[in-house]
């Protein structure tokens, strides 16, 4: 029964005159328990045609199907849920969280997959025990030989079924016991039922696999079976579930509070440039917005909504004289208007001002008592005067700071 079947299969990388051709008329299909060894020379094209098979990219053009499902139609969330249930990856270098021990590694796809944690730890304890490593179980990743992590990384690859494994150079960094051990295990695996496609580039390991397909230059040159050992045995189905919102979320603040305790030093440097980073901008937008706030307030004290009413002389008009100035009673007929908050008159004579001895010339302006709210002003010291004083044409006055030095 074909598992995974590919048609006219094209890929190309880059554009215009740099445009490559990768796969070329790719024809190609898999029986479900099948053991096939992809061989070809570095740069061929093989690891492209396996990263498609694994849905970690996709064609440029032609059909990859999966137990009957084409690939290239399917989203992103469908891609990643084909790759947990039916996907496992074997990588020439490991892949190893160096954080985690080996149960935590070989457990870590379930997570996503929505088994709960006593099952994930059980689980990973028997594969890790069924590849000789029971007693591996708690060590991390540097404390394990090459091919000890390649065979935590294929108990990560069976966590949730594996029923295709793909391995790219499973071999390629072990020393040769390393690696006879390690194809001794595919081989167990393909007579248990699981479809194995393995990516190499040494014709002798490519020996151990049932069926070798040559790739050259991006074509298939050779697609010969070895042995007719394509096994129907059904695989044990890994019972998964949906995971749930808040199990997610506790075993996301689990991994994250993990990765932080074993680079203490990394985080801490992070959360330092997170925390300057914040108060900088936090700063910059404070200072603007004050220095906002500021001009609008200087353009406020300007005047910017208050109107001068003059009687035009001494402007060039000629009939000035012939106008009747303004009035106190125009000055109150304008304040009685909706849209005016305030007025007063305003009339400015040059003058001596004499206090006790000293004599000085300056300018006397004769107002209301609303002149301090139309200008906007705020006294130093003192009061404004008041409207019964204005009444009575009181002597009092409001003098500026040059004023009252010059005066002593």
């Amino acid at each position: 029964m074909k598992l995974i079947e590919i048609e006219n299969l094209n890929k190309y990388f880059g554009l215009g005159q740099t445009r490559a051709h990768i796969l070329k008329n790719i024809n190609l299909s898999i029986e479900r328990g099948d053991f096939v060894a992809i061989i070809g020379a570095s740069g061929s094209g093989k690891s492209t045609l396996m990263n498609i098979i694994g849905c970690l990219d996709t064609a440029s053009s032609g059909i990859c199907r999966i137990d009957g499902k084409e690939t290239q139609t399917m989203s992103a969330d469908e891609l990643s849920d084909l790759r947990q249930r039916k996907l496992g990856f074997i990588f020439q270098r490991y892949n190893l969280l160096s954080a985690l021990n080996a149960n935590e590694n070989v457990a870590l796809p379930a997570i996503y997959a929505g088994m709960d944690s006593s099952s994930r730890k059980k689980r990973a304890d028997t594969l890790l025990t069924k590849l000789g490593l029971s007693d591996k179980t708690q060590h991390k990743p540097n404390e394990l030989s090459g091919g000890q992590q390649q065979r935590v990384s294929i108990a990560r690859a069976l966590m949730n079924g594996g029923e295709i494994i793909l391995a790219d150079e499973p071999t390629g960094a072990l020393d040769s016991k390393s690696g006879e051990t390690v194809l001794e295990i595919l081989r167990d695996l393909h007579y248990e039922g699981h479809t194995i496609i393995m990516v190499t580039h040494d014709p002798n390991i490519a020996a151990q696999a049932s069926r070798i397909v040559e790739i050259k230059d991006g074509q298939i040159i050779r697609d010969e079976r070895q042995r007719t050992d394509v096994q129907e045995t059904a695989l044990n189905k890994t019972t998964t579930q949906k995971p749930r919102f808040w199990n997610q979320l506790f075993e996301s603040f689990k991994m994250a509070t993990s990765a932080i305790m074993a680079h203490k030093m990394r985080a801490i440097l992070t959360m330092l440039g997170i925390i300057i980073g914040i108060t900088s901008v936090i700063s910059v937008v404070a200072l603007g917005r004050g220095s906002q706030q500021q001009i609008l307030s200087n353009i406020n004290n300007l005047g910017t909504n208050t109107m001068d009413i003059m009687n035009g002389t001494g402007f060039g008009d000629r009939r000035a004289n012939l106008t009747k100035n303004l009035t106190i009673s125009d000055a109150l007929m304008l304040s009685r208007q909706n849209y005016v908050e305030s007025t007063t008159p305003s009339s400015n004579v040059s003058a001596t001002l004499i206090y006790g001895n000293t004599a000085v010339t300056g300018s006397v302006r004769g107002v209301g008592e609303q002149f301090i709210d139309v200008k906007g002003l705020k006294l130093i010291s003192g009061r404004f005067f008041s409207t019964e004083e204005v009444k009575n044409v009181a002597q009092v006055i409001v003098i500026d700071p040059n004023t009252q030095k010059d005066l002593g």
